[in-house]
């Protein structure tokens, strides 16, 4: 399990991936992820892509990263989703919460 963050060159887009299992175990990581800029960025991107497991900690880790980025106003999308952690996603209506294409 790994989350590598990266910050685009004009500041304005962080994208955060998640590789292995997204759970618990990866709190610190993915809170560091994204505390540790000075400057916040416009738009957040959580790249799921490599994510083999999500599970309830995962969803409240994304909500506490939608707080800190602006609650209602934030700007976060979450990418590359597979069906399954995509139907998890609906059921728990954070395809209304977050920008999921």
């Amino acid at each position: 399990m790994s989350v590598e963050s990266e910050v685009s060159l004009d500041g304005k887009k962080l994208t955060i991936a998640v590789k292995g299992r997204f759970d618990f175990g990866s709190h610190q990581l993915f809170r560091e992820a994204y505390e540790r800029f000075y400057q916040a960025p416009d738009t957040y991107v959580v790249d799921l892509k490599e994510a083999t497991y999500l599970d309830s900690s995962a969803l409240g880790m994304l909500l506490l990263l939608r707080d800190y980025a602006g609650g209602d106003a934030a700007d976060i999308r979450v990418i590359n989703c597979s069906a399954d952690v995509r139907k998890i996603l609906a059921i728990s209506n954070f395809d209304k919460l977050f920008d999921i294409p």
